[in-house]
């Protein structure tokens, strides 16, 4: 049993890393107007995947059988699909694809560069300023990353359904307008830059902090942010000092994974993570990115929020951590795109630099996180650093209340129960 749900989990790893590369390459070489079309022979071959290797065990080069399988997939689309070519993708593959059967050429779009290429490019065709703006990044984690619809209502806290028409509007702009997959440049390029960022951001956020039950981290999702987020800055279209920004704090934040849970993976919180697990060559690599992205005079919400977490990085012990420099940062964050959210963690640096009763009085000014179980257990951490449980006490029993994850009401649970009331 334990054997099967370890091989379950590493196609569902493998299948995240791979699923959006193959739909890329599919995409580039049908057109993006037939992404229906690229993701059936994606899912024909993942699901041929789970059932062969389930029964034959994965082969030695997994990757290279998903591609092989693709391809042959593929092939037989072509052969069964005879007006395919001429009827609804005429411009097919272009000129190599001819007069040639599809066995000889389909190996050239396979290769890691081809392969690279025109994953970049579907990341710039699904942020399109034709596709309505709440529509690209959902298009984009969907298609390229793998998130499934609850995973996308999780991220951007909206009903299911909502996501649904999102995409089914999305892939309706582009069969009608026959959007093609071309990188932009020029004054056309940062638009699409800023949406394809912003994606990356939602994609490791959702890893970092999963919506799912089964997980709190889910690192397949934070690799692929990182691989993205890498296949931007090694680009020229993506080469800007806010990519390196983002990188540089996506770095950062996946340095202190080996530390965030204990060997029954529940949640080590920040103050008392053994601080000589963290990754310190991811350390080093963000602090790379983090210095190219200081080049000229822009400064975002990346360049910000990566500073915050260069702050945690670097800090020998959590009593040791620049708090001052950490509050500045929330603040001008929050003066930037003000947030509740921002609100809460501006109030939380400010308890911890300024003593725990500004952070009490900052944290009552809040109006808008009353629902929200983060709220109440800042709120009782402060009162319990302040020497008040019978305060603590309430707040702590709210945010139980309020907390779904499994995990995040047993530390809530457990602060409940060091009080000495």
């Amino acid at each position: 049993m334990q054997q099967n749900t370890e091989l379950q989990l590493s196609i569902e790893h493998l299948f995240r890393h791979e699923s959006g590369k193959m739909l890329s390459v599919l995409v580039k070489l049908f057109g993006l107007s037939q992404v229906e079309v690229a993701e059936d022979i994606v899912q024909e071959t993942l699901l041929a995947a789970l059932e062969t290797w389930k029964l034959r065990g994965m082969p030695e080069q997994p990757r290279a059988w998903l591609y092989r399988t693709a391809k042959n997939k593929t092939i037989d689309f072509l052969r069964r699909e005879r007006n395919f070519r001429s009827n609804i993708a005429p411009n097919l593959a272009g000129e190599a694809t001819r007069n040639s059967p599809p066995e000889q050429w389909l190996d050239a779009f396979f290769l890691e560069t081809e392969i690279e290429d025109a994953q970049l490019r579907m990341m710039f065709a699904c942020c399109h300023p034709a596709i309505p703006a709440e529509s690209q990044l959902v298009l984009m984690l969907r298609t390229l990353c793998g998130l499934s619809v609850r995973e996308l209502a999780a991220a951007f806290l909206l009903p299911e359904e909502t996501i649904a028409k999102r995409l089914y509007r999305a892939k309706e702009k582009i069969r009608q307008e026959n959007l093609s997959l071309e990188v932009p440049s020029g004054a056309e390029l940062s638009p699409r830059l800023d949406a394809v960022l912003q994606a990356v951001y939602l994609l490791f956020n959702e890893g970092y902090k999963s919506a799912s039950e089964a997980s709190v981290i889910r690192r397949d999702l934070c690799e692929e942010a990182l691989r993205l987020g890498d296949l931007l800055c090694r680009h020229p279209a993506g080469d800007l000092p806010k990519t390196h920004a983002l990188q540089a704090l996506m770095c950062f934040h996946t340095s202190r994974f080996d530390a965030r849970l204990d060997a029954a993976g529940d949640i080590i919180l920040l103050e008392k993570q053994d601080r000589s697990r963290w990754n310190r060559a991811l350390i080093t690599l963000g602090y790379e990115h983090l210095n190219r992205s200081a080049v000229g005079g822009e400064i975002c919400e990346y360049h910000i929020e990566a500073a915050i977490a260069s702050y945690h990085a670097s800090a020998p012990k959590f009593e040791e951590t620049n708090w001052k420099s950490i509050f500045y940062c929330y603040d001008l964050l929050q003066k930037i795109n003000p947030s509740p959210f921002l609100a809460l963690n501006r109030a939380i640096a400010l308890g911890y630099s300024n003593g725990a009763k500004a952070g009490i009085e900052a944290l009552l000014q809040i109006r808008e996180l009353e629902t929200h179980h983060l709220y109440h257990a800042a709120l009782g951490d402060f009162y319990a650093r302040n020497n008040d449980p019978v305060a603590a006490k309430p707040a702590y029993e709210k945010a139980l209340q309020l907390a779904t994850l499994p995990a995040e009401r047993k530390v809530i649970g457990v602060k409940l129960d060091a009080l000495k009331v």
